[in-house]
């Protein structure tokens, strides 16, 4: 069965965090923690976090 990107269903916000955590395989706050410190530390994690909502398609 081949993996597809989409929002999660169970979402906080957009569900980019965890539909992404899904296709990886890993712990959803693990991403959300990720984009914390691509926020805070590069300023790009909110940039990121937004194309990703509007490209990441909904789950069907």
């Amino acid at each position: 069965m081949q993996k597809k990107l989409t929002k999660s269903a169970e979402r906080k916000l957009f569900g980019v965090c965890g539909g992404l955590a899904e296709y990886f395989d890993v712990d959803p706050t693990l991403i959300r923690v990720a984009f914390l410190v691509a926020l805070l530390g590069f300023g790009t994690g909110l940039l990121l976090y937004i194309v990703l909502a509007i490209v990441m398609p909904d789950p069907a």
